[in-house]
């Protein structure tokens, strides 16, 4: 007589909840650290922006609007227009984009897409070393060996564009290599490595199947890169231009070494200027000599930070766009 017997039963998965497991209170703790450290960034940065506009609103209080459109900085007479400063900040951080990023997005390209392995990881170990070079070695380079040898090619390209109207201002031969497009140079060396690490990293998010789905339709290598590679990382190459951007804007000691400490708009490349990290660092040390002075610089800071603030809300919206327009979303 056979004997009946139960079924073998598979238990099922326990449930947390039900049993009063520690999943949900391990989950509830880590949401909270975690907006606890977004919340602490954004009070750090709001403690930064209130702390410096306190101490630089003796200033803005003082010169009014035209502390950012006046080109008069003369601080024993009382006068202090930043707008000789924020010319020079954007003029050398527009000059080190335009040479940096074709360059970066160049060398991110050849490491991930034609490089042989051997050559790739030696590639990317030079990049990496490059970023690890502090500012000051950059700016002591350009001085003692840049600026000197670029006088001669300043003088060529000055009386080569002569005859021809707005060049011949814009290209103007200035007093010494010292000038806006000597510092711009040395920036573009220090942000390459930062644009080409992060470009190299979104390139190599491209799925392979689809670049050589490209390549197995007859695309040549130029056209896979065109129509796949760039199209995919189009957000991630917005983003990592303006993160070098941000660096270039706000580095110090290598743009006060190398732009020439005017305080004055040179209307060509190839004069001195000065620009908002380089002036606070050359004086900040002896500003209490003069009414205002030390809050005028404080103000410059301030006026940096906002700048870099508007510079990143605007890489982000950029990066959101392009993500939208990719998805078909816009």
């Amino acid at each position: 007589m056979a004997v009946a017997t139960e079924p073998t039963r598979i238990d099922e998965p326990p449930d947390l909840r039900a049993r009063g497991g520690a999943g949900p209170t391990i989950d509830r703790g880590f949401r909270v650290l975690a907006l606890v450290g977004g919340l602490t960034v954004l009070a750090i940065l709001a403690g930064i922006a209130i702390s410096t506009t306190k101490r630089a609103w003796p200033a803005f209080r003082f010169e009014g609007i035209t502390y950012l459109f006046s080109t008069d900085w003369d601080p024993i007479n009382g006068h202090f227009g930043a707008f000789p400063f924020i010319y020079g900040t954007l003029v050398v951080s527009a000059i080190a984009l335009l040479f940096a990023v074709p360059v970066s997005i160049g060398i991110a390209l050849f490491i991930t897409e034609l490089a042989p392995r051997r050559i790739r990881s030696t590639v990317v170990t030079v990049i990496d070393l490059m970023a690890a070079v502090p500012s000051v070695v950059f700016g002591l380079w350009g001085l003692l060996v840049l600026a000197p040898n670029l006088n001669g090619v300043y003088d060529h390209i000055s009386s080569a564009v002569a005859s021809i109207p707005v060049l011949n201002t814009v290209l103007a031969r200035g007093p010494s290599g010292q000038s806006y497009f000597t510092a711009g140079l040395v920036l573009a060396l220090m942000i390459t490595p930062i644009i080409t690490s992060l470009t190299r990293e979104v390139f190599r998010t491209v799925p392979r199947n689809d670049k050589e789905g490209a390549l197995a339709l007859g695309a040549t290598r130029w056209e896979m890169i065109t129509g796949v590679v760039f199209p995919h990382s189009t957000g991630g190459m917005v983003g990592a231009i303006m993160l070098g951007l941000g660096r270039a804007m706000g580095e110090t000691i290598a743009v006060a070494l190398l732009i020439g400490g005017n305080a004055r708009i040179f209307h060509s490349l190839f004069g001195p200027g000065d620009a908002m990290p380089s002036v606070i660092a050359r004086n900040l040390g002896e500003s209490s000599i003069y009414p205002y002075y030390r809050e005028a610089l404080i103000g410059l800071g301030v006026t940096l930070f906002a700048m870099t603030i508007l510079v990143n809300i605007g890489g982000r919206r950029a990066v959101s766009r392009i993500d939208r327009r990719l998805r078909g979303a816009a």
